[in-house]
C-alpha cells in the first residue's frame, strides 16, 4: 500500500525526522508566510516532471496554481489534494531509501549525494556515487555504523552525524511500521546546515496489516469499503477476472502480446451485477486507461449478470476499448446480452487479449 507524501511527513515528524513546514489543502489559502511550493498529493512517479509541482512567491500566485493542480490529473490521477510548504534554501540535494534487497535476503540502505533525480539515473551515470550498506535483519542498526562511509561520499563532518541520524531514523520506520519501501528523495541539506526530508515515499506491506494500524491512510479506507480484491499498477490496461489465479494469468496474457497492465481486479466467485459495474468504474477512474481486459471463467459467477453490468457501465463510457472472454454459467445468455450491445466476445483469452492490443496500436 502506497502512501501520500503528507502522510509519509507524518510518520517522518513522529520519528523525529525534519520536514519543511505546511499544510494540506483542497481549495484555495487565505495566508502563505513566504514563498512556497505546491505538490499534487498523487500516488504516481515522476510527478515533478509531469507539472505536480509548483512553485509561487506570493498568496495570488499561490492560489492560482493551486486552482491549477486541484483541476488537473497527474498521469491519469486526479488531484484532490495539495500540499503547500514553505520553499527551502537549499545547499545540496541527496537521495535516501530503505529496501529489500530479495537476493541479499537483507534491508539495503541506498544513499547518494546525487538527490532530485531518478536513482536509476545516478546509478547509470555516476554509480560511485551511491552507498549501498546491507543491515544484518537479526542484528541492530546504529547511526555510527554508516558514519565512515559518508564521508566517502564527500560530507562534511557536520553533514555526517546529521544525515546519519535521519537514516537511522528511516530504518526504523523501515522496520517497525513493515514498510517494503521508505524514500526521501530529495533528502535536502539547507544553506544553514538543516538536513530536512523535502518528500517522502512509504509503501506497507499489506500483508503486515493484522499488526498495523492502516485506518489512518487514504488508500487503506478506499480499499476496506471495495466489494473486490483491487492492486494498481503503473501500466494502462485495465485486467478484471474472477479469481486470483485467473486474474494474474490475465495480466499475463497482457504482458505477452505487449500490453502492459494497469491493474490486479479480482471480482471473485459469484459477483453480482453491482459488482461487475462497481469494478469496471473503479478501472475507469484513471483518465490513462487505454482499454480494458475481462476475462471470467463463470462457476457461481453467472456471464448474464457479468455482461448487463458490462453494458451499463459502457453507456456511460462509449469509448472505451474492451475485450471480453467469458465462458461457463449462463455462457449463451451473457454473449446474446454482449452482442446485442455491439461488444464482441472472443472464445479463449489469447484471442481476446490480441484482440485488445490490436483495437490499441
Amino acid at each position: 500500500m502506497k502512501l501520500h507524501e503528507y502522510e509519509a511527513k507524518e510518520i517522518f515528524k513522529e520519528y523525529g525526522i525534519p520536514v519543511p513546514k505546511g499544510f494540506i489543502t483542497s481549495e484555495k489559502v487565505k495566508e502563505i508566510d513566504g514563498p512556497v511550493v505546491i505538490k499534487a498529493q498523487v500516488l504516481v512517479g515522476g510527478r515533478g516532471k509531469a507539472g505536480g509541482v509548483l512553485f509561487a512567491d506570493t498568496l495570488e500566485e499561490a492560489n492560482k496554481k493551486i486552482q491549477k493542480l486541484l483541476n488537473s490529473s497527474i498521469k491519469g490521477e486526479k488531484v484532490e489534494k495539495v500540499l503547500v510548504e514553505e520553499k527551502l534554501p537549499i545547499k545540496k540535494e541527496c537521495y535516501l531509501s530503505v529496501v529489500i534487497d530479495r537476493e541479499e535476503k537483507k534491508p539495503l540502505i541506498l544513499f547518494s549525494t546525487e538527490g532530485g533525480v531518478d536513482i536509476e539515473e545516478v546509478a547509470q551515470k555516476n554509480p560511485e556515487k551511491i552507498l549501498r550498506y546491507y543491515v544484518d535483519p537479526q542484528g541492530e542498526f546504529l547511526p555510527y555504523m554508516i558514519r565512515g562511509t559518508l564521508k566517502d561520499l564527500g560530507l562534511s563532518s557536520q553533514e555526517i552525524p546529521k544525515v546519519a541520524d535521519v537514516i537511522y531514523r528511516v530504518y526504523k520506520i523501515f522496520e517497525e511500521k513493515d514498510a517494503t519501501l521508505v524514500e526521501i528523495n530529495p533528502l535536502v541539506i539547507t544553506e544553514d546546515g538543516k538536513v530536512i526530508a523535502a518528500d517522502g515515499v512509504i509503501h506497507l506491506d499489506d500483508d503486515a496489516y493484522f499488526r498495523q494500524d492502516y485506518s489512518r491512510f487514504e488508500e487503506y479506507r478506499k480499499r476496506k469499503n471495495l466489494p473486490f480484491a483491487y492492486v494498481e499498477l503503473e501500466g494502462d490496461i485495465g485486467v478484471i477476472g474472477n479469481g486470483a489465479g485467473l486474474t494474474l494469468a490475465s495480466m499475463d496474457i497482457i504482458k505477452e502480446y505487449g500490453g502492459n497492465p494497469a491493474c490486479f481486479l479480482d471480482i471473485g466467485g459469484g459477483a453480482s451485477e453491482d459488482i461487475v459495474k462497481k469494478a469496471l468504474e473503479k478501472v475507469l477512474e484513471r483518465e490513462d486507461i487505454r482499454g480494458v481486459f475481462i476475462n471470467i471463467m463463470a462457476g457461481i459467477t453467472r456471464c448474464d449478470e457479468v455482461a448487463r453490468g458490462i453494458v451499463d457501465v459502457l453507456k456511460k463510457h462509449p469509448n472505451v476499448k474492451l475485450s471480453v472472454r467469458m465462458t461457463g454459467t449462463n455462457e449463451e445468455e451473457g454473449r446474446k446480452i454482449l452482442i446485442e450491445n455491439g461488444i464482441s466476445i472472443e472464445d479463449s483469452m489469447e484471442e481476446a487479449a490480441r484482440k485488445l492490443i490490436e483495437m490499441l496500436d
